[in-house]
């Protein structure tokens, strides 16, 4: 089997461009308007898709978080009641899949739980992630397996054992796998950026990426070096603002630049046979004494 995925018309695997994910998530904080600037940074960056959120709360708040209260913009209101007011249905998503297809963008969302599958299917977006807290959620893993489109899941607060067991119950085909560490943000020290190459290596069907959550861009230029075949930052057009993902997310200049590093990183691997270039041949006859 090829080490290969195909998300829209993109193919992705080690012998293709880096496909590199805008994680919108929730940085909108419940605003379409705000998303479609998010949008907007995405296409001027060029890269090749934007990702949301999609949590029925009810289902996914905890029980015994659910009535406690917390500061958010909208006031002092229970933690059920915020996850409410960042979360976009049907009327939000029709709109988001209207811009992302005018701005020729690829879009699609993680999935927390079943119901939120059964509301997506009715956008028809490419392919489907699951968020690293859900992927020892089995039957979650089956639904989405069961829609038949390609499945990215990430690795972050899991063991090997956990990640090889999610693995073999979405099963390998038409699937991609994320390297990721889930602290908001992540230390350096922990970012383990060999992990890539330690999943390569044990899943060697399977293209591997990498879901960054630093501070920063070089380590995700890197983790392209290590055989990062995908690529995903959290982005926001302001650090600052509101929110649990903001501090850990890429504002538009940031994330422009972050496409031209991956690009750079690509022309710059090579294939690994040395060679004499042409650009060469005048510093060797000028500069070789001794041949």
């Amino acid at each position: 089997m090829t080490r290969e995925l195909k998300i829209g018309n993109k193919l992705i695997g080690d012998n293709h461009p880096t496909y590199i994910i805008g994680e919108i998530g929730i940085n909108h904080n419940g605003s379409v308007e705000l998303a479609k600037q998010m949008i907007d940074a995405a296409v001027a960056a060029g890269i090749d898709a934007v990702k949301f959120q999609k949590r029925t709360p009810d289902v996914c708040t905890p029980k015994d978080q659910q009535s406690k209260m917390r500061q958010t913009p909208w006031g002092y209101i229970t933690y059920l009641e915020y996850r409410y007011k960042v979360e976009f249905g049907v009327d939000e998503y029709t709109e988001i899949d209207r811009y992302c297809k005018e701005k020729g963008i690829d879009w699609f969302v993680s999935v927390w739980d079943e119901g939120s599958v059964d509301f997506m299917e009715q956008f028809d977006t490419p392919a489907y992630k699951l968020p690293s807290a859900a992927l020892t959620d089995y039957p979650l893993l089956k639904k989405v397996r069961s829609t038949g489109r390609p499945i990215i899941i990430s690795t972050g607060m899991s063991t090997m054992e956990e990640i090889r067991k999610g693995i073999a119950t979405v099963g390998e085909e038409n699937l991609g796998v994320m390297h990721s560490t889930s602290a908001y943000p992540c230390p350096p020290e922990e970012l383990n950026l060999r992990m890539i190459q330690t999943l390569k290596a044990e899943f060697p069907n399977i293209p591997i990426g990498y879901s960054g959550h630093e501070v920063g861009l070089v380590p995700s230029a890197v983790a392209v070096a290590l055989g990062a075949c995908m690529v995903e930052r959290h982005i926001t057009t302001d650090r600052a603002m509101w929110g649990s993902d903001q501090s850990a997310s890429v504002e538009p200049g940031g994330l422009r630049k972050l496409a031209k590093y991956i690009r750079v990183t690509e022309q710059s691997l090579g294939d690994g046979v040395k060679k004499v270039y042409e650009s060469e041949m005048s510093s060797r006859a000028k500069l070789r004494r001794v041949k």
